[in-house]
């Protein structure tokens, strides 16, 4: 059996959804991904802690809810070890697969993997700023060149690919970029240029060129070698 293919009754790709304290926004964001559990699509909550009523949302619109230890990269990691389905796509709670098209999406993912080993989407930001499609365009072109994908981008992969580079790396910021260059060591990536929607509220919040700045400034960093829990806790002070 190929890694894409999956046997009778089990699902053909694991959505994995990190969650903590997303009361505000979990039933709608499974709300729409229902039509899709009917189609071969899992769909998986990992809860870090949450102490709203994430869990109490999420329970009856997800094929499972679990229990993880506060961090994006376990949550998602624990997601993956107890995915049924041999393809994962990683989605944050307040990023949404196109709407309106996302059997086109999933489908697109399952042929993007049948020649790639990894991928993602572009992306297109949710908000008030007016700045947010230059944001949205720059971040798809970066990625394209760099052969690098974010977290809000809808990463995508084989399972055999995923535990054969060890997941997601234990560490509370840059876990996207750092497994994106072990997947990209490994293969190139699919860049598909259906778009998940993503929130745009830290640009909103916080300035989109402030934002800017500060993540260019955090990855320049992260890149010379400065240790992931260090920007953790300098992007948390700059909040």
């Amino acid at each position: 059996m190929s890694s894409t293919d999956h046997g009778p009754g089990l699902p053909r790709v694991t959505l994995i959804i990190p969650v903590l304290n997303e009361a505000a926004s979990i039933h709608a964001t499974l709300m729409r991904l229902q039509p899709l559990r009917s189609q071969g699509v899992e769909v998986l909550v990992v809860d870090g802690g949450s102490r709203d009523a994430s869990v109490a949302l999420a329970t009856p619109l997800a094929d499972a809810v679990l229990e993880s230890p506060p961090g994006r990269a376990r949550q998602m990691n624990l997601g993956a070890r107890q995915a049924q389905a041999p393809l994962l796509l990683f989605l944050h709670a307040d990023t949404h697969l196109p709407q309106g098209h996302e059997p086109r999406a999933i489908d697109a993912l399952c042929q993007a993997l049948l020649h790639r080993h990894w991928g993602r989407f572009d992306i297109r930001l949710a908000g008030q700023s007016r700045w947010l499609p230059l944001v949205a365009a720059l971040m798809n072109r970066r990625s394209r060149l760099s052969g690098i994908a974010t977290g809000d981008q809808g990463l995508f992969v084989r399972r055999e690919t995923f535990f054969a580079l060890g997941g997601f790396p234990d560490q509370p910021l840059m876990e996207d970029i750092e497994l994106s260059k072990r997947l990209k060591a490994y293969s190139p990536p699919a860049c598909l240029p259906h778009k998940v929607v993503s929130s745009g509220r830290r640009w909103d919040q916080q300035g989109a060129w402030t934002t800017i700045c500060l993540m260019w400034r955090l990855r320049y960093r992260y890149w010379r070698g400065v240790s992931a829990t260090q920007l953790a806790k300098e992007y948390r002070d700059a909040r």
